[in-house]
């Protein structure tokens, strides 16, 4: 018998949801983040180029607002997704996450979703995954 370290206790669907959204907020959050910083900086830059340095001052204020105001997002949040699922396709994204997480070994779900979060390339086929079942 393997070591109780080396067991993969059985993952429910509701961990895998947990994790899916854990993945999806992340990647949301660092997304929103460059998305408004690139808006504040280029209306400091526009500003800059029209007044002078009062101009860097009043367009980064402006691009800042533009920029907070455009990460709201207009269509669901992803954790809202896939929560509202139906059962059935819970299920099929289950099966398919799983196929991923396969050859990972945890004993629960928190140290499975350690162990994905500071794995760059699972992460990415996750999302993948993820992107393309909310897509279809």
């Amino acid at each position: 018998m393997l070591p109780l370290r080396f067991m993969n206790k059985p993952l429910s669907v509701d961990d895998v949801m947990k994790l899916l959204i854990s993945i999806a907020e992340e990647r949301k959050m660092k997304e929103d983040i460059e998305k408004g910083a690139t808006i504040a900086g280029s209306g400091a830059f526009i500003g800059g180029l029209v007044g002078g340095p009062p101009g860097i001052a009043a367009g980064g204020a402006v691009g800042g607002l533009l920029g907070a105001s455009t990460t709201n997002g207009q269509r669901k949040p992803i954790p809202q997704m896939i929560t509202e699922l139906p059962p059935d396709k819970k299920q099929k994204l289950y099966n398919e996450a799983t196929a991923i997480l396969g050859d990972l070994e945890w004993m629960d779900p928190k140290e499975l979703t350690k162990q994905v979060m500071d794995n760059e390339t699972m992460k990415q086929q996750l999302l993948a995954l993820l992107e393309k079942f909310l897509e279809g």
